[in-house]
């Protein structure tokens, strides 16, 4: 899932401060999942400018509204109620979502109220780290269901680095080397003569480097 945190809550205030009436608007996906972008978490947010806005005098009004999913530009169009004396949205959702809803409500800004981080799993309560960079060419197969893209910091195909050591990677601290986690994993399923294989020079054109990327569904045809 993509996970976010809530920006600063100084630079949250800063930027609202031209605007009178505001709209936080939670999503009920992801970020919520993540204990960042909840409806829960909008109300606090609101409680808190609030109450910094209040001992300034500065006659602001905060509204809290909910969309399960933000980046859905027709669930936007559909379900929220935005209010007439509206001058400004706060979003609590990803960087997709913050875009929809700026699409779908193109004569208001729209603040983005959370940093997009990446794209993780919950490994511990309360943990979640990073597991896939959405790169559009998924070699999980071929290396035990652990993505060297994302969990290598060198992002390489064809086996560690020398940085290495003890089955942890040289940028420091207790980060786990990818390739010795797919290793362990390839010869606990006794597949570890597939490490021998050699990954061609990669395709980065799928990754999003050569500009936005798109995909589209159709409907099955017999």
């Amino acid at each position: 899932m993509i996970t976010g945190s809530l920006k600063p809550f100084d630079e949250i205030l800063s930027s609202i401060e031209r605007y009178r009436n505001i709209l936080i608007l939670s999503c009920g996906s992801c970020v919520t999942v993540c204990l960042s972008g909840g409806d829960r978490e909008a109300r606090a947010l609101a409680r808190d400018l609030s109450a910094e806005i209040n001992d300034r005098g500065s006659g602001h009004s905060i509204h809290v509204g909910t969309i399960q999913r933000q980046c859905e530009i027709d669930l936007l169009k559909a379900f929220v109620d935005i209010p007439g004396e509206t001058d400004a949205l706060l979003s609590l959702a990803c960087g997709a979502g913050v875009q929809s809803l700026a699409e779908a409500f193109c004569h208001l800004p729209v603040i983005p109220a959370l940093n997009t981080t990446f794209l993780g799993a919950l490994d511990e309560q309360g943990v979640w780290r990073e597991k896939c960079q959405g790169c559009g060419n998924c070699i999980l197969a071929y290396t035990g269901g652990i993505c060297p893209i994302a969990r290598c910091a060198k992002r390489l195909l064809n086996g560690p680095c020398g940085g290495s050591s003890k089955g942890k990677c040289e940028i420091g601290g207790e980060v786990d080397c990818a390739w010795q986690l797919i290793i362990d994993r390839l010869k606990a399923m006794d597949r570890l003569d597939e490490f021998e294989t050699i990954f061609p020079p990669r395709d980065w054109s799928t990754d999003g480097t050569s500009g936005p990327r798109s995909m589209r569904r159709t409907a099955n045809t017999p």
